[in-house]
């Protein structure tokens, strides 16, 4: 048998999907560095009949390319002018959209995934907030685990902190702090050559209380130094309720030409 019948008849043979996103909705939580999401409806039904007693309805859509759930694409972040590989991150952005590292060049990934639930580790459901995660803490949660990251997976690290999505103060944590990856534990990541990481926070990176976003210097490391993506905004307390250390991780991000993200709907794909 091929490797793709093999791929097919997995799928044929049933799979759960996990949903790994938070839902899309007008006021969720989103960083204050960007504009926030807002739908509603253009057309309702009513508003326009047709002879035949038919009717459609339909929305517009606002929001910025990094909020609710989403990736980063390699434009996102520059390091003294430059983006990933030394491009020119001025050059690049000029006529308002980037003509390298663009969001259509965010790759469709259908790869091994890896949860490090660096909450379990220590015994809590919610890491506290500005709480760093070391690479330590990720080499723990990995043997715990019972696998760790290889190259071309995606590692994605359970804090707890989607716990608190419902509760838009206490989610972006501005006097709290929020807990995440320090720049050891992205490093540690790295060298594994992971493909994209992530994270149920909202800058997946640690944020010490009442820091803000001011300084992200875990976006550089992974973004301009190592070309790995980072999503953010996940929501992994099903996946982590089901003890699933290993999954297939599925990720299909929009073909945004020139932009710095994409919203994406991430899942885990696992046997029935």
């Amino acid at each position: 048998m091929s490797e793709r019948d093999a791929l097919v008849a997995a799928v044929a043979g049933g799979v759960e999907l996990i949903e790994l996103g938070q839902p899309f909705f007008t006021g969720m939580p989103c960083s204050p560095n960007h504009p926030g999401f807002r739908m509603t409806l253009v057309r309702r039904h009513g508003d326009m009949m047709r002879p035949d007693g038919g009717s459609a309805a339909n929305e517009i859509i606002v929001t910025g390319g990094h909020v609710g759930t989403h990736i980063d694409a390699l434009s996102h972040v520059s390091h003294d002018g430059l983006l990933h590989n030394g491009v020119d991150a001025y050059q690049a952005q000029r006529g308002g959209a980037f003509t390298e590292h663009g969001a259509e060049h965010l790759p469709g990934l259908l790869r091994r995934g890896v949860l490090l639930d660096v909450a379990r580790l220590h015994g809590v459901e919610v890491l506290p907030g500005g709480y760093e995660i070391t690479a330590a803490d990720l080499t723990r949660a990995a043997k715990q685990a019972g696998t760790e990251p290889e190259s071309g997976d995606i590692a994605v690290i359970r804090t707890g902190w989607s716990r608190l999505f419902s509760d838009r103060e206490a989610y972006l944590g501005a006097a709290s702090g929020v807990p995440g990856v320090g720049v050891a534990a992205a490093r540690w990541l790295a060298e594994r050559g992971v493909v994209a990481t992530g994270s149920d926070t909202t800058a997946y990176e640690c944020i010490s209380p009442g820091a803000g976003h001011s300084v992200l210097p875990v976006h550089r490391a992974l973004l301009v130094e190592s070309g790995i993506y980072i999503l953010e905004h996940l929501a992994l307390e099903d996946l982590a309720g089901a003890g699933l250390a290993e999954f297939v991780f599925l990720l299909a991000p929009l073909r945004i030409v020139g932009g710095t993200g994409s919203p994406v709907r991430p899942l885990a794909a696992v046997r029935r």
